[in-house]
């Protein structure tokens, strides 16, 4: 086992199983080109130790040059990818092999099709040492591949995490630690704060309150904070990308937790694949999708109680409080339909007793399939 930053790896695959995938490939290529002398370019910074290898055991003349991307996601399903070091010169009808490190979703690749269909090339083909064919959208071929692998993070062998574990020479896998991470649904008055305190004590995970989280921010004028205030003081809706940012870091501020509770995002479907997506480069997910239901009538007196006790304006304006109900049936019924058809979709009766409650939710939580 070794440990990158917060996180621990466990081994996967050794040097010897990974030399002999590499000398295959360039056995395949030499055999496709053995009659020209084509140019392998390599996209940094993952696949510098492939190519190194690759051209070690390529028997024929070649050349060698590299591109660089950068790849951002979380943001919608296409992902961003920057291109930082343009394609090489006088690569004008030759045939160019991309040396890629991993393919999983292909953003990446679909990048580098693209780059170098703007080229006058003879012809290019696609090599990958690793190649994730559970998540790859198969919209191009990828003509030479080392090693098929699960849908796991790894790192080693050029591959980092956080820029640390590229120079391993073998390749290891994240050690999962039955991590649970679960979205709470809950019209007002249905007892998401009590509930919540439940589940972060029971189960150590850490409660991320979007309104906590966008309070924290601008009171403590954070360059993220100063950011929302901006859009806010305009009229305008904080972009998701803001909001997610502000999840991301309160991920990364909290290594210890065995997984966390998503108050108050997402409330669109644009925003539940942006979090799944942002979920993904964490290796991690939502595990569940639990909703507190309870009858209006019965949550309308208790909100009304507790509006005489706190003062609150919004609890004591009965027309009000059916609005906000509304407004919570309008928003949450696609998300609904959106982890239903993930299979995470959980009702949990909201009334009774508070333990009561949190016995139903224990037991949503011990059908929840976590693997290491």
């Amino acid at each position: 086992m070794i440990k990158l930053h917060d996180k621990e790896f466990k081994p996967y695959l050794k040097e010897a199983e990974i030399q002999k995938a590499i000398k295959r490939v360039a056995e395949e290529i030499a055999v496709d080109f053995k009659d020209e002398v084509p140019i392998f370019v390599g996209v940094l910074n993952g696949a510098f130790m492939f190519i190194a290898d690759l051209l070690k055991h390529y028997p024929y003349p070649s050349e060698v040059s590299f591109v660089k991307l950068a790849s951002y996601r979380g943001l919608t399903s296409t992902g961003i990818v920057e291109t930082l070091l343009e394609v090489p010169e006088h690569i004008e009808g030759r045939s160019v092999i991309i040396v890629e490190d991993i393919i999983d979703t292909g953003r990446t690749l679909k990048e580098l099709v693209h780059l170098f269909s703007n080229t006058n090339v003879k012809e290019f083909k696609v090599a990958s040492l690793f190649y994730k064919h559970e998540v790859y959208n198969g919209e191009y071929p990828i003509d030479y591949v080392g090693l098929e692998i699960p849908n796991k993070f790894i790192v080693g062998y050029g591959l980092d995490y956080n820029e640390q574990g590229r120079n391993l020479r073998d390749v290891y896998q994240l050690n999962h630690t039955n991590m649970i991470n679960i979205v709470l649904f809950g019209k007002p008055g249905a007892g998401k704060g009590t509930q919540a305190a439940f589940l972060k004590s029971e189960y150590n995970l850490k409660h991320i309150s979007t309104g906590d989280v966008f309070r924290y921010n601008i009171k403590n004028k954070t360059s993220l904070g100063k950011l929302a205030q901006e859009y806010m003081d305009n009229g305008d809706l904080v972009p998701d990308e803001v909001t997610i940012k502000m999840l991301r870091d309160e991920v990364e501020k909290n290594p210890e937790a065995k997984g966390f509770i998503f108050d108050g995002f997402p409330r669109t479907v644009a925003q539940a694949e942006a979090l799944d997506n942002f979920l993904e480069t964490k290796d991690m997910q939502i595990n569940a999708t639990i909703a507190l239901d309870a009858n209006d009538e019965i949550l309308i007196e208790r909100l009304l109680a507790r509006g005489k006790e706190s003062g609150r304006a919004d609890d004591q304006d009965e027309e009000k409080i059916r609005n906000r109900f509304e407004e919570y049936n309008q928003k949450t019924a696609p998300l609904r339909s959106f982890y239903e058809a993930q299979g995470k979709f959980f009702s949990v009766d909201g009334i009774g007793e508070i333990e009561e409650i949190t016995e139903r939710l224990r037991k949503v939580i011990k059908t929840l399939e976590i693997t290491d």
